[in-house]
């Protein structure tokens, strides 16, 4: 299979960018990694869809692809379904993020008893970002075990990759509604709304300062047929260009690389606003160095 990175090269060429910066990349243990992928393989429940993996590789080929697409720093986006694994993945990501220099340091949390401790943990050990997913984790954001970990993170100005949005398919916990809430108490938590909330929290990003979008397999050809970001909302993206960040969801997604660029440069926006989704945002956000 053709990875691509030839064409990905020339999209960040043409652009002058030092580099990418993909906010939604996903490394995990192993074994968790195979179910996951099982779980497309099966058409699984979420989705119904067939969702072939692009990039089903060993972890160190697919650490070389990123870095021959060019992609200067990325995450390890991992999650827990259940109590008890979130301190777990976590040591698995310290580690992970310990031998692989161009990782931010990724961690994740999930409500139950002893979160805020080793939620606290993650942050002094040098966590740059943390996971959070109410649609795999079927919780809610305003789960009173939460609201202390919030305030630390919202403290620390560490921010948290939330798929909250109601796609593929809504959950008990997704939707602007139950965010809006949360926004309502912690106004100065970093929150970057997975997916660009498909498209239901552009009005929550207006009103919140901190809150940002990942462009996560937003405007590809998968996800126009499936859910179609209305054309009507475009300018609302250019107004917001400067909260926008560029993710994709690799390893995961059933299309090169490269169509999530070219998705985003079809929207029209401007060489400037793509600059800055794909480096410059993110470049500022984590406060990162100008290479």
């Amino acid at each position: 299979m053709e990875t691509g990175s030839d064409d990905v090269v020339r999209f960040r060429e043409r652009l002058g960018l030092p580099g990418i910066i993909d906010v939604h990349t996903h490394f995990m243990p192993e074994q968790v990694l195979r179910k996951v992928w099982a779980y497309f393989d099966a058409a699984g429940p979420l989705t119904g869809l067939e969702w072939p993996i692009t990039y089903r590789y060993e972890e160190e080929r697919r650490l070389d692809l990123l870095r021959a697409f060019g992609v200067v720093r990325f995450t390890a986006m991992l999650y827990p379904h259940k109590p008890g694994m979130a301190r777990w993945l976590n040591g698995w990501a310290a580690d992970f993020a310990a031998r692989t220099p161009d990782c931010l340091h990724t961690a994740t949390l999930f409500p139950e008893e002893g979160v805020e401790v080793y939620v606290k943990d993650a942050v002094e050990a040098g966590a740059r970002v943390f996971k959070s997913h109410l649609q795999v984790g079927a919780y809610d954001a305003n789960d009173p075990l939460l609201d202390a970990v919030w305030g630390l993170l919202a403290e620390a100005g560490i921010p948290v990759v939330m798929h909250c949005g109601s796609g593929p398919a809504p959950g008990k916990f997704t939707g602007p509604e139950p965010i809006g809430r949360l926004l309502a108490r912690h106004p100065r938590l970093r929150l970057i709304v997975a997916h660009m909330g498909m498209p239901e929290f552009l009005t929550l990003a207006e009103a919140y300062t901190e809150v940002r979008l990942d462009t996560t397999m937003a405007f590809t050809d998968f996800s126009e047929r499936l859910s179609p970001f209305p054309a009507a909302e475009r300018g609302r993206l250019a107004d917001l260009g400067d909260r926008i960040l560029l993710g994709t969801d690799f390893p995961n997604i059933p299309y090169p690389y490269v169509h999530q660029l070219e998705a985003l440069e079809r929207l029209g926006l401007g060489d400037a606003w793509l600059r800055a989704v794909c480096y410059g945002n993110a470049a500022s956000l984590f406060e990162l160095p100008d290479d």
